[in-house]
């Protein structure tokens, strides 16, 4: 990230302000969850929607860019907010998981 698109953050939070940027978060990714769950639709094919997929994936990377753009604003006011670590770990977790329902269902 350049110093410029680091200082467009402080002046976004400077701006609005930690709480409304919070509730932007909050917004956006209600969105994606919308997005998400329209997809979904769209793939079991059980409830229509007028909706095409190609649209629907189009909304989920707006949505996505949307959430992204918020996280690293509300990190310029906290500080990182990921981790790669814990990230690897719920990853081996959702993995496990998977493994143990399907060995269950045998």
């Amino acid at each position: 990230m350049t110093a410029k698109e680091v200082q467009d953050r402080f002046d976004i939070l400077e701006g609005v302000g930690i709480c409304a940027a919070l509730e932007q978060l909050a917004e956006e990714a209600a969105e994606l969850t919308q997005s998400t769950l329209k997809i979904s639709r769209i793939l079991r094919e059980e409830n229509p929607t007028p909706v095409t997929l190609t649209d629907a994936l189009e909304s989920l990377k707006e949505e996505t860019n949307d959430v992204l753009l918020c996280l690293s604003v509300i990190e310029a006011a906290f500080g990182k907010l990921s981790d790669d670590g814990a990230v690897t770990k719920k990853l081996s977790r959702w993995k496990r998981r998977i493994k143990e329902s399907r060995e269950a269902e045998k």
